[in-house]
């Protein structure tokens, strides 16, 4: 690739990471609620365990959620990118 060119693989990443009505739901709570764990997040959104724990895990590698381990418990907070997303997410409601 070129320089100052558009690493649209990467871009494809964050796309498809919230490309998702579950996943919105998951980001749109954590803007409000930092620092929820899978099953604060399981619980406010009324969807099972591992659904949560796939969703956040997807979020993650598209690099819009941050894990932050407290003893045997995860926590997980947005990261800016996150919240850019939402701002644009806004935009095209």
């Amino acid at each position: 690739m070129k320089r100052g060119q558009t690493n649209f693989r990467a871009l494809e990443r964050v796309i498809k990471g919230f490309s998702n009505h579950r996943r919105l739901e998951i980001l749109t709570l954590l803007s409000e609620e930092s620092e929820l764990s899978v099953e604060d997040i399981a619980e406010k959104l009324g969807i099972g365990y591992e659904n949560a724990s796939d969703h956040i895990r997807k979020l993650a590698i598209a690099g819009l959620v941050l894990k932050r381990y407290e003893g045997t418990t995860v926590r997980h907070k947005l990261t800016d990118r996150a919240g850019h997303i939402l701002v644009f997410c806004k935009i095209l409601e």
